[in-house]
């Protein structure tokens, strides 16, 4: 593997969610270890099974590995460091701002950016020279901080006075001038990652198109602040023995290889390793030991029975959507599970059994609106570009709050214009124009934002608060984009994962958070699911076999009702294919999971 050959002391790994970055990170420490160097493993993961892996308890604390010498972890848990940082942060103004303003700051704080950097607050202390570290060879840490959230760290100021004197609102990432006594260590930590004799990024991706556009994104926005370091691992390949054994499995390997040939321009410079795709789960010494290693003759295939699984299908949930006539269907989840691909074939159905559609995204390949415009009557598509939207709102907000702010508050404005949260509010902002729509028709909508952004639009006073404002005394019937989004009647939000630990977990996060904005999730849709697709590859068999955990962790804990859909051989692109992967009039009504 290249990216093992003379490895620096600190070893970063990131990717998005459900691509084997965690394994990864866990089998690198292991190798090490058992090669005799000292190693820490460090998890900021919130989906970690660091403990899980090697069957022991390891939590907020340096723990030995008592089955492997040269080896200890630690469990950074990423929501006990955001409170800590929001008590820190909020604990000073508590009972000198007003308390409407605390709640605000408290909001803004709730969101996914503040616990990347307080989990980076943590760790910290382990990239500069100190007692705690002295020990260790290597730190491997799964998972490394975002360039925004670098950036941050980099801006001069106290975030606290730029509050505090009115000069803005808060940012999702808080005022940071409660920290300032920490900024030495954040400078030195900082110049850390961008040394490249200490520090190197393994950038963790699928063969999927998403995820090494994704990826590719990550490279540049890190390389553009001077951690240049950076090495490629694509994981989870389907062997090309195995595209001999059935019809399915060719047709994985023949996309895997098309993604991979299409690789961004930015990912071809990058030394780069393959890690074939593994028949067992991950967990286990003796599973990590194998991943790094191509040879899968190591690990036994089990012979079990081939599954028949019995569940509803898409079609299912679209007979009740279809049973209202019109409304708001959005379809919510992580990237890379599918959420667009899932739009259209609902779109689709909904337009076939002669309902009027129209469906919006903000997806950036628009193959799939070119397919569907002229395919159906009933159906129109529209395409948000996600980079206009979150352009125009960029500048508005630097016209109207920006105004008027010295050079330091610009510079701390135009940073947190920077955040993720800020594409979510732009694009959501341009669908609300469209969502008025589902009065009369369906409106299914792909790529949602999350609920924190929901409650963050609510709670800086945006949309949802003016006209409440402005309508409340007058007696007048009004209603919101976010009110709809919260009326069951109006409103079917329709999770989409896949049947994996991380995604499944992610999901259910992000229900979560959902709830809190006061928005019900009304069905999940489990994807690409191999437990539905009969594969007959001995491989791809035994993953189906460990599917049917996650499925049933969806059915018994999460979702009120669901559906899984099966990966196809041919990508579901046009009108009969996503019929077909809607299992549209194929489906025979059952309610249990079965083996056989």
């Amino acid at each position: 593997m290249k990216f093992l050959e003379q490895p620096p002391r600190f070893l970063f790994f990131t990717g998005k969610g459900g691509v084997g970055k965690t394994s990864i990170a866990c089998a690198t420490a292991i190798q090490l270890a058992e090669a005799g160097w000292h190693v820490l493993l460090v998890s900021t993961d919130p989906a970690s099974n660091v403990g899980q892996v090697f069957g022991i308890s390891i939590g907020n604390q340096i723990t030995g590995m008592p089955n492997v010498p040269h080896l200890s972890a630690l469990e950074i848990d990423p929501q006990a460091a955001a409170q800590a940082y929001r008590d820190r942060i909020v604990g000073p103004v508590r009972g000198v701002l007003p308390e409407t303003v605390v709640k605000g700051i408290e909001e803004q704080l709730s969101g996914a950016c503040t616990t990347e950097i307080a989990a980076f607050d943590e760790f910290t202390a382990l990239l500069i020279n100190s007692a705690l570290t002295a020990d260790y060879d290597h730190i491997i840490f799964d998972t490394a901080p975002t360039g925004h959230t670098i950036r941050l760290l980099q801006l001069p100021g106290a975030w606290s006075g730029f509050l505090e004197a009115g000069k803005g609102d808060a940012s999702c990432l808080g005022p940071l001038g409660g920290l300032e006594k920490q900024r030495s260590q954040y400078k030195e930590a900082v110049e850390a990652l961008a040394d490249p004799m200490r520090t190197r990024l393994i950038l963790v991706a699928r063969a999927q198109p998403s995820a090494l556009r994704e990826v590719a994104r990550t490279h540049e926005e890190l390389a553009a602040i001077g951690l240049s370091q950076q090495y490629l691992v694509i994981n989870g390949v389907l062997p090309k023995s195995e595209a001999a054994q059935d019809k399915l499995a060719i047709a994985i390997w023949d996309r895997e290889q098309a993604a991979l040939a299409a690789m961004p321009d930015v990912l071809n410079v990058l030394p780069c390793d393959h890690v074939s795709l593994k028949p067992f789960n991950l967990v286990g010494l003796d599973a990590l030991r194998h991943l790094l290693n191509d040879s899968i003759s190591q690990m036994s295939v089990s012979d079990d029975k081939a599954i028949t699984l019995d569940t509803p299908n898409l079609s299912t949930l679209v007979d009740d959507i279809a049973a209202d006539g019109h409304g708001l269907v959005m379809l919510m989840g992580k990237g890379g599970v599918g959420k667009t691909t899932l739009a259209a074939a609902v779109a689709v159905e909904l337009a076939h059994r002669g309902l009027p559609v129209h469906l919006t995204t903000s997806d950036p390949a628009a193959h799939l609106s070119e397919t569907l415009v002229y395919s159906l009557e009933n159906l129109t598509v529209s395409r948000i570009d996600p980079h206009v939207e979150t352009e125009r709102y960029r500048q508005h907000v630097l016209t109207t709050k920006g105004a008027h702010l010295d050079a330091q508050g610009l510079a701390l404005l135009e940073e947190d214009l920077r955040s993720p949260c800020t594409e979510e509010i732009a694009v959501f902002q341009a669908f609300s124009h469209i969502i008025r729509e589902a009065g009369k028709k369906f409106v299914v909508m792909d790529t949602a934002p999350t609920g924190h952004t929901l409650l963050l639009l609510d709670a800086t006073g945006a949309y949802h608060r003016e006209v409440a404002r402005q309508m409340g005394k007058t007696g007048m019937h009004y209603t919101t984009p976010m009110m709809q989004l919260q009326d069951p009647k109006q409103t079917k939000v329709l999770l989409v994962t896949l049947a994996e630990t991380t995604p499944v977990l992610e999901a259910a996060n992000l229900q979560a958070d959902l709830r809190r904005a006061g928005i019900e999730p009304w069905a999940w849709v489990i994807n690409n699911s191999l437990a539905a697709a009969d594969p007959h590859s001995p491989l791809l068999a035994q993953r189906a076999q460990n599917e049917l955990r996650e499925i049933n962790t969806v059915v018994t804990r999460h979702a009120k009702r669901y559906a899984v859909v099966p990966l196809l051989k041919v990508e579901p692109v046009g009108v009969d294919r996503l019929l077909e992967l809607s299992g549209y009039k194929s489906f025979v009504k059952s309610e249990h999971l079965k083996t056989k």
